[in-house]
């Protein structure tokens, strides 16, 4: 009895977390021509407050948001930038908090300096609460000097949105995405672990013995792009035919995009239903990627996005990840008995091991490898917090083995 109220007690367990749901939106004709205005002004703000801030270093000077609000509120006054008023102050005001994170970012050497942004391409515009207003009841969203926007609601949320971000894609599409602080109830416990070892020929093998196909979503949309690129290659650049075809191009980008990251999340996500603890491999895929024969592959198999996906589901819905350092040999090394082998080229897919006469699959061997390690790190497979870990150097050879 005692057991059944602790289960009960924590099925209805709430773990609130900060999302963002992205929805599709149909704009009319006096939206897109407002919202071009609003893209426009954000983008102009961002550069020119870039610009501000990089001629006053070059003289010796700092300038952060602050003096940037102030200069930017004097630069409103100006009668040559008048149609700035035109549009809401808020996006304005964010343009500027984004290009401080950027410089926040640069400083401390996670990304390199900030960069102009360009009218071609993907454009964006944040509002805070303060311009908009959300309709629960009716579920409308009315955005300032914009109006209500007709939304395709794919999925239900309880929340309050803190903040709406309109983005327009190269493929022409409006989307409205919301920040929200959701619960999410943790999904059931079924104490098993998993092992994951990605690939090119299969995504994803694991070590329970499934594998997971690629469908190599660009090798299947490859010829229409050749064909839409080709037409492109042939139009006057500038001109409307140009125009229309390079939009044709987006679309087909966005359709290979779309048919990856649906795959991916439907993956990620039915292995963290399935899984309680969830053993991978820390990749570089910067580094691998610098092979031009396997380039195009790789980047299509998107291994930084599988991680990235399990990495927030299992913190919001209660599981666990661990990668393993990106040097330990399993491929090479025998699950049975430890051995590791001084070489195996890519083209070896079975070997066998010369101490204990084992016959691996060098997919499944990897696989069976990475949860041992996984295991051993994470206390066989109890909570661990926070769910990113990494397995050190010493502790590798310290793995336990899995019994044939």
């Amino acid at each position: 009895m005692v057991w059944m109220l602790i289960s009960m007690v924590y099925t209805y367990t709430l773990f609130f977390v900060k999302v963002k749901y992205k929805y599709r939106f149909y704009p009319t004709d006096l939206q897109k021509q407002h919202l071009a205005s609003v893209f426009g002004c954000s983008r102009f703000v961002y550069n020119w407050a870039l610009r501000q801030r990089t001629d006053a270093y070059a003289n010796g000077e700092r300038m952060n948001y602050n003096q940037s609000s102030v200069a930017l509120t004097k630069l409103k006054k100006d009668a040559d930038y008048a149609w700035l008023n035109d549009v809401s102050c808020v996006p304005l005001q964010q343009s500027l908090r984004h290009l401080q994170t950027a410089f926040k970012n640069f400083f401390d050497k996670r990304t390199g300096y900030p960069s102009f942004k360009s009218k071609y391409g993907k454009q964006s515009a944040e509002f805070t609460s303060s311009a908009f207003k959300w309709d629960a009841d009716n579920r409308n969203l009315r955005i300032s000097k914009l109006g209500r926007l007709r939304i395709k609601w794919s999925r239900h949320f309880k929340s309050t949105p803190t903040t709406a971000t309109i983005t327009k894609d190269c493929a022409g599409r409006y989307f409205v995405t919301l920040t929200l602080d959701e619960g999410f109830s943790p999904f059931c416990k079924t104490h098993d672990s998993v092992g994951i070892d990605v690939g090119l020929n299969r995504l994803a093998t694991l070590s329970n013995g499934e594998y997971i196909s690629n469908p190599r979503h660009t090798r299947r949309m490859e010829k229409k792009l050749a064909r839409e690129q080709r037409k492109l290659a042939k139009k006057v650049k500038g001109s409307n035919r140009y125009n229309l075809q390079k939009l044709r191009v987006a679309k087909v980008h966005a359709k290979i995009t779309d048919s990856r990251k649906d795959n991916l999340d439907k993956f990620t996500t039915n292995l963290v239903r399935r899984f309680d603890l969830i053993a991978i491999e820390d990749l570089s895929v910067r580094n691998m990627v610098k092979n031009h024969c396997l380039a195009k592959a790789i980047s299509d198999a998107s291994f930084s996005t599988i991680r990235a996906m399990l990495e927030y589901k299992v913190v919001r819905y209660g599981k666990d990840v661990v990668a393993i350092d990106r040097f330990f040999p399993s491929s090479k090394r025998c699950h049975c008995c430890g051995f590791v082998s001084q070489s195996m080229p890519l083209s070896v897919r079975t070997w066998t091991c010369p101490e204990c006469s084992a016959e691996h699959d060098r997919d499944l061997n990897a696989a069976l490898n990475i949860l041992a390690v996984g295991q051993t790190v994470s206390g066989r497979g109890e909570t661990v917090r926070p769910a990113k870990l990494r397995a050190s150097k010493a502790s590798l050879c310290e793995a336990s083995t899995v019994p044939c």
